[in-house]
């Protein structure tokens, strides 16, 4: 992989807002935090307001004069968080399975629906099949789909074949490898901040199988905990900023 370019004025306190959680946070406050990452002021403002038009950022109800995290990235920040956190069960050997069942539907139909079910972790067994091992505490909410059968299955096949087959894991566990040293050697603000959000884009494509179906060293709990100690970080920052 190449080296990480730092991110833009907007997508840095996008970032902020991302993955520290703070309470809504003021212009002022903002870019303050962005002078951390050697954004110019007058950078930082332009930032805001475009983030505003494109929605990636809402005046707070109640107080105009505070930003809080547009309707897409609040959902995106949610999807973070799952990655982030262990959402493993037990897993008694069942898998989750949805079959498309009904045809003549819109390409921009048939794309809504792939990335809903990609969103809940699913991966495309063939074309209009998606399963996954049901070890997640999540509900299956994609069910209320009425182009859907879901069905609780148990494959005849290895299921960890099964998994290397539906997943890239070998791949996906050398990116996280990678990023978790990049970070680790990455000391300046704005390096280590792009770095960052890049682990936990990669995180948010954790397929977080049971452990019984990972290669060997597989990297996620230490990249959680890699970016855990980061959020902290931002936390620190925003509070700082707040001052």
């Amino acid at each position: 992989m190449e080296e990480i370019a730092p991110l833009s004025a907007r997508s840095a306190m996008l970032s902020l807002l991302l993955g520290s959680h703070p309470d809504p946070m003021s212009a002022a406050e903002l870019v303050r935090a962005g002078e951390h990452f050697g954004i110019p002021a007058a950078t930082a403002r332009v930032a805001l307001t475009r983030a505003v038009a494109a929605g990636d950022l809402e005046r707070a109800a109640g107080d105009p004069r505070q930003y809080v995290l547009g309707g897409r990235l609040a959902a995106r920040q949610r999807r973070q968080d799952e990655a982030v956190l262990d959402a493993e069960t037990v897993w008694e050997g069942t898998w989750e399975m949805a079959v498309v069942v009904v045809t003549g539907r819109t390409g921009a139909e048939r794309a809504a629906l792939r990335d809903r079910l990609a969103s809940y972790r699913l991966a495309e067994l063939r074309e209009g099949v998606w399963t996954r091992p049901a070890n997640l505490r999540r509900p299956r909410e994609y069910a209320d789909e009425a182009v859907l059968a879901t069905f609780t299955v148990t494959p005849d096949e290895d299921p960890a074949a099964l998994a290397a087959r539906l997943w890239d894991l070998d791949s996906w566990a050398r990116e996280g490898r990678h990023l978790l040293r990049h970070l680790a050697r990455t000391t300046s603000p704005a390096p280590r901040l792009a770095v960052a959000a890049h682990l936990v884009r990669h995180l948010a494509a954790d397929p977080l199988l049971p452990a019984a179906l990972l290669p060997a060293d597989w990297p996620a709990a230490a990249m959680r905990t890699a970016y855990a100690a980061y959020q902290d970080e931002l936390r620190a920052l925003a509070m700082s900023s707040s001052r």
